[in-house]
């Protein structure tokens, strides 16, 4: 059964806690996004462990270096899954996948910045990643042109255990889980909502209707 990630790109813990108090019946993943941790620190993914110890929660890093010594402080802080970036070094890649499996957890590979994501996310699972994240950042969504089309198409060549983040919405999810994504990312369809709570499960029950 596929899952569903919510990418959280608020910017404070109280409003990232109050939001998942409203979706946390329908999804799997909580992803506490970059500028989120670089504002409030790791503290913010000590709380959300401790208040959702049944879910998933994801420390968007994106290391780019020391990537053992990274992810080992994420994963003591109470995450169970963190990224490193696609474009690291293979050394990096492999180092915070080593931490990973000192403390029992997984790190996935962000392919935000790589020229052949497809070809990097084959890569990374040999490396021993959870998953691969196939991503458009929030800057590539808004340039003129942009669809998440392509990252779905990749997603089908892969072959390889991957998530899509890029613009997922009610609209393409099941397009996403039928290319074979075995993780959904949501982030403004969900937060950006009128009703956090109907979006995120309007997503959820789309996605179990594919499987």
């Amino acid at each position: 059964m596929a899952k569903l990630q919510v990418a959280i790109d608020l910017l404070s813990t109280t409003e990232a806690l109050a939001l998942v108090a409203k979706i946390a019946p329908y999804i799997d993943i909580i992803e506490l996004g970059t500028p989120l941790i670089k504002k409030e620190g790791l503290a913010v993914v000590t709380a959300m462990k401790a208040a959702y110890p049944d879910k998933l929660v994801f420390a968007d890093l994106k290391t780019m270096d020391a990537g053992e010594l990274e992810a080992d402080i994420a994963f003591k802080a109470g995450a169970d899954l963190v990224t490193v970036l696609g474009a690291a070094g293979d050394a990096t890649i492999a180092g915070a996948i080593k931490a990973g499996k000192a403390h029992g957890k997984g790190v996935v590979v962000d392919t935000i910045g790589v020229a052949d994501r497809v070809k990097r996310a084959q890569e990374a699972i040999a490396l021993g990643a959870e998953f691969v994240e196939l991503h458009a950042g929030l800057d590539e969504q808004w340039t003129e042109g942009y669809s998440i089309q392509v990252l779905i198409d990749e997603a089908a060549k892969a072959g390889v255990p991957v998530s899509i983040a890029g613009g997922v919405n009610l609209n393409n999810v099941t397009a996403v889980i039928k290319a074979g994504a075995i993780v959904a990312v949501a982030g403004a369809a969900i937060y950006g909502a009128e009703d956090p709570a109907a979006a995120a499960k309007g997503l959820r029950e789309a996605i179990d209707a594919v499987a």
